[in-house]
């Protein structure tokens, strides 16, 4: 399983675009209120762990929006890397070895970066 993969460059920008638009979407997220709609705050301590969250002014139209757009296009690349017709010259094991190469991607090109530097 040694195999080196060649990916095609469309496929490659279309990864590494899923990637910008996951971290887009997650950092979003975390800014908003944990609550879509406007909810009270509340304090649960009958669990197995104390849960508590303030109270939520809910999401603006805008932010609904900009959510939403976002998730479209996480989407929209994820049927585009997953269904590209480079995976059609592959199957079972090779298949699943390629797809998370390519997933990887970035991390195998920073780590390779970061290991030639030590070296010199």
């Amino acid at each position: 399983m040694a195999e080196t993969f060649e990916f095609p460059e469309d496929l490659l920008a279309g990864q590494e675009e899923l990637h910008q638009v996951r971290a887009e979407l997650l950092a979003l997220l975390k800014r908003l209120p944990w609550s879509v709609t406007p909810l009270d705050g509340f304090i649960d301590i009958a669990g197995w762990r104390k849960v508590e969250r303030p109270a939520s002014p809910g999401w603006s139209a805008d932010e609904q929006a900009e959510v939403e757009k976002l998730r479209q296009r996480e989407r929209e690349l994820a049927v585009f890397v997953t269904c590209h017709r480079h995976w059609g010259a592959f199957s079972g094991p090779e298949l699943v070895d390629g797809r998370m190469r390519l997933k990887h991607i970035r991390d195998a090109a920073a780590g390779a970066g970061a290991g030639a530097g030590a070296g010199a």
